[in-house]
Parts: C-alpha cells; sequence; structure tokens
C-alpha cells in the first residue's frame, strides 16, 4: 500500500438534462488535476452512463459525483438519494439506446458495482461507481447505428430531450 493520501473531488449538481455533461467535464478537469490524462475518455464514457441513468430513472432533485485519486487507480461514484430505484440491468432491444450504459460501465473499467447508502439501519441513497486503472481499460468499437467521436455518450441535442423524472 502507499502512502500518499487519496485525492477526493466532489460535485453536486441537480437532476437535470445537461447534467451529464456537466459530470463528463468535472470528471475532465480532475483527472486533469490529478495528471490521470489515459483515464479521461473511458472515465467521461461510464461517468455519463451512470449520471444519464439517475436523470432517467431516479426521483431525486440531485446527485453527486465524487473522483477519488489514488496511487494505481481511480474510483468515480455517482450518488442519488433514492433507495427505492436500484440500477436494474436491462437487455437492450435491437436499435435502442436504452439498456447498454450499465454493461458498458462494466466493461470499461476494472471493477464496478452498487454501493447502498445508509443512515443506521435504514437505506437512504446508492451509488454506482467503477475504478480506473491506466493500462486496464478496454477500447470501444463503435457501433453502426450511433456516429459521432463518442458513439456511446448522449450528444447535447439527446441530452435536452431527456425529461427529468
Amino acid at each position: 500500500m502507499s502512502d500518499v493520501p487519496a485525492e477526493n473531488y466532489r460535485l453536486s449538481a441537480p437532476v437535470a438534462p445537461g447534467t451529464a455533461r456537466l459530470a463528463r467535464e468535472f470528471v475532465t478537469a480532475s483527472l486533469i488535476a490529478a495528471d490521470r490524462r489515459p483515464l479521461i475518455e473511458n472515465a467521461r464514457i461510464c461517468v455519463s452512463d451512470a449520471v444519464t441513468n439517475v436523470v432517467r430513472h431516479a426521483r431525486v432533485p440531485e446527485l453527486a459525483v465524487e473522483v477519488t485519486v489514488h496511487a494505481g487507480r481511480v474510483v468515480v461514484a455517482v450518488r442519488d438519494d433514492d433507495p427505492g430505484r436500484p440500477p436494474w440491468p436491462r437487455q437492450p432491444h435491437s436499435g435502442e439506446g436504452d439498456g447498454k450504459g450499465m454493461a458498458l460501465l462494466r466493461r470499461l473499467s476494472h471493477a464496478s458495482g452498487v454501493t447502498w447508502v445508509w443512515d443506521e439501519l435504514t437505506p437512504v441513497g446508492k451509488e454506482v461507481w467503477f475504478e480506473l486503472r491506466e493500462g486496464g481499460g478496454t477500447e470501444l468499437v463503435p457501433t453502426a447505428d450511433r456516429a459521432g467521436p463518442h458513439p456511446f455518450v448522449m450528444t447535447d441535442e439527446e441530452e435536452r430531450s431527456v425529461q427529468p423524472c
């Protein structure tokens, strides 16, 4: 184990259609500040999917994104305070964008999961988290049904079309 303390970066933001873009920029700035540039692309994709799930499915007014930089790894967590709506893996239907986010997050990260947030004996929220390590990422192969430089990240127009829950 390293004696170097972890660096923590935290963002609180409203649950709104543009929040995924804000989270991508926050994670990018955090990784640049921590000198972890090789992790930026996968981190942007994963955080975008995790935040988009909160925007689409959780019933909360805000969310939090936390980036924790350790020696050799980075953990990103997206928290919402809706314990009653856990992320549920779904099978995507042909041509649909829904259902691919959590599978993609698992594919691009070294490790990932969901952690329940508790207040004594009561669950009060959840965190979807993923861990990235340099040299441990997966290369993306764009799908034919998505265009643009980041086929797995929502475009600004798609973000604007998301209705808050």
